[in-house]
C-alpha cells in the first residue's frame, strides 16, 4: 500500500450534512452511515475522553467531536495511509483528534496509561477465516484484518474507567460473536438493531456495555432508516430520526 495518496486519488465527502468534509481514498475503505451512526450512539458530555480503536479517516471521532464539544478524543490507527489522512481531516475541520499510529494489541505506554470513559469501535465486519480478502489492501484490513474480536474487545475493557461505556457497531451476522467476545468485566449489554427499512431484517447492530455494570441484558427493537417499503426514486427517504442523526448531527437516543 502506498503511504500516502496523491489529492486527485481522494475525495472530499460531506457528512452530517456538511457540517464535516473529510478526505477519504477513491479506492480503499470509506467510511459512510456507519461511522455516524456510532458518533450518535455515544452518550458522551463535555469533558469526557474517548478512545476511538481502529479510527480510519477519522469519520466516527470527528462526528462525535463535532456533534459534542469539549472531549479529548484519541484515534488508533494501524494503517499509516488511513492516520495521516485523519490528522488531516482533523486540521481541516478545526477539531481536536489525537491521532495514534500503532497495532491496538500493542498500545504506545501513553494510551495504555490513560482510562477513557468511552471506547468506540467499529471492528472489522468479516471473520478472515470465512471470507475472502479484497483487492486493496487497505480495505482488506478494514474490513476483515488480522485481529480477532476477542483482542477488540480486550484492549476495550481494559481502558475503560469503572463505570465507562464500550460502543461498537457491527454486522448482524457477527452478533454472537461480539456478545461471546465480552466477559464479566462488562455488563449492562444494550443492542440495538440497525434496519433499512420496516419489516426488513437488521443488517447491523449497535452495542454498549458498561464496565461494572450489573442491568440485564436488553435487546430493543430496530432502527429503521429509510422510510417506504423499498426505494422508489433517486432522492434520500430516511426516516425523521435517520435524517436527524445523519444530516442533523442529533445524538441517537437509546430506547428506555
Amino acid at each position: 500500500m502506498t503511504s500516502t495518496w496523491a489529492d486527485d486519488a481522494l475525495t472530499c465527502d460531506a457528512f452530517l450534512g456538511g457540517r464535516l468534509m473529510l478526505w477519504q481514498p477513491r479506492a480503499g475503505y470509506r467510511a459512510g452511515v456507519d461511522a455516524v451512526l456510532l458518533a450518535a450512539a455515544i452518550p458522551a458530555e463535555a469533558g469526557q475522553s474517548v478512545l476511538d480503536l481502529g479510527c480510519g479517516v477519522g469519520a466516527a471521532a470527528l462526528s462525535l467531536s463535532r456533534r459534542v464539544p469539549g472531549l479529548a478524543v484519541t484515534g488508533v490507527e494501524v494503517q499509516p495511509p488511513y492516520a495521516a489522512l485523519a490528522r488531516r481531516n482533523t486540521q481541516d475541520n478545526g477539531l481536536a483528534l489525537d491521532v495514534v499510529e500503532a497495532d491496538l494489541r500493542a498500545l504506545p505506554g501513553g494510551v495504555r496509561a490513560q482510562a477513557f470513559d468511552h471506547v468506540i469501535a467499529n471492528p472489522p465486519y468479516y471473520d478472515r477465516l470465512a471470507s475472502s480478502p479484497a483487492q486493496d489492501p487497505g480495505r482488506d484490513i478494514a474490513l476483515g484484518g488480522d485481529t480477532p474480536l476477542a483482542d477488540w474487545a480486550e484492549t476495550a475493557t481494559r481502558r475503560l474507567r469503572p463505570g465507562g461505556w464500550l460502543t461498537l457497531i457491527q454486522h448482524v451476522m457477527r452478533l454472537p460473536d461480539v456478545l461471546g467476545a465480552l466477559d464479566d468485566r462488562l455488563g449492562a449489554v444494550e443492542v440495538l438493531p440497525v434496519a433499512g427499512r420496516a419489516g426488513a431484517a437488521p443488517s447491523r447492530f449497535l452495542l454498549r456495555a458498561r464496565k461494572g455494570g450489573r442491568a440485564a441484558f436488553r435487546l430493543w427493537p430496530a432502527l429503521v432508516l429509510h422510510e417506504g417499503p423499498a426505494h422508489l426514486r433517486d432522492a434520500e427517504s430516511y426516516t425523521p430520526q435517520a435524517q436527524a442523526i445523519l444530516r442533523d448531527a442529533a445524538s441517537l437516543v437509546w430506547p428506555r
